[in-house]
């Protein structure tokens, strides 16, 4: 089966939102449980699967740094936020049987390893699902940025970007029934249209190393799956 796979190693970008409960904050181990039965689908494909996680539901740094936090300090915390989120997802892969391993690139030696890329691939290698914690490690780069960074050095074929929508729209198709959706756009477009697929640093970095970028939406049954067999879900960013 995997011969008729389009891609066969992945990076899955998931906001920290994708954890959130009912009340939009937290921890839902519910919602964990969602995404690794996600995951789970398409590791038995025997596709290589990479997740970089964010932190908006456990913290923002926008809104320390809107009471003069020091942006710094911000961007750490979320970079924290990010490792926890790792966590909860690795605890419910692992009890669907998934081997999995987290990686941060802010170390914690007691919690997770630290990122090493040529670990991290020897990790897919050997089916292993790897979460990669920590955003880049540095402060001012989101977590879009750090997907865009991880995917390129562990040489994957797409970039997902898993979203509670079924693609990109050209206004918010939550205020606007009359939105429309795109089917492909170019990585310019994408920037210049200001379309908040990414952050234009990852849109920018994944043009100038040709990586495609894929917004779907990640509860919506089997998307994922069928995306990695080249079906027309979502949104394809690309040349």
């Amino acid at each position: 089966m995997k011969k008729d796979l389009k891609y066969r190693r992945i990076l899955l970008k998931l906001s920290g939102e994708a954890l959130a409960g009912p009340q939009g904050f937290g921890i839902d181990p519910q919602k964990a449980e969602d995404i690794a039965e996600r995951v789970r689908e398409v590791r038995n494909l025997d596709v290589d699967v990479a997740i970089v996680i964010g932190a908006g539901n456990l913290w923002r740094g926008r809104i320390g740094i809107n009471r003069g936090m020091d942006r710094a300090t911000a961007d750490y915390m979320g970079m924290l936020a990010t490792v926890m989120n790792a966590l909860a997802l690795m605890d419910a892969m692992e009890r669907m049987e998934m081997v999995t391993r987290v990686q941060s690139a802010v170390e914690m030696h007691a919690v997770a390893e630290p990122y090493i890329r040529r670990r991290a691939i020897r990790h897919l290698e050997k089916g292993r699902v790897v979460i990669l914690g920590g955003g880049t490690g540095n402060p001012y780069f989101s977590t879009d940025t750090a997907a865009a960074l991880r995917a390129m050095e562990i040489s994957a074929q797409i970039l997902i970007k898993a979203t509670k929508v079924d693609g990109v729209y050209d206004s918010d198709p939550m205020l606007n029934p009359n939105a429309v959706r795109f089917e492909h756009l170019t990585y310019m477009d994408a920037i210049n249209r200001r379309l908040e697929v990414m952050d234009s640093t990852a849109i920018s970095l994944c043009m100038d190393n040709h990586l495609p970028i894929l917004v779907l939406n990640l509860w919506q049954p089997h998307a994922l799956k069928e995306a990695l067999y080249g079906a027309h879900v979502g949104t394809l960013v690309s040349d």
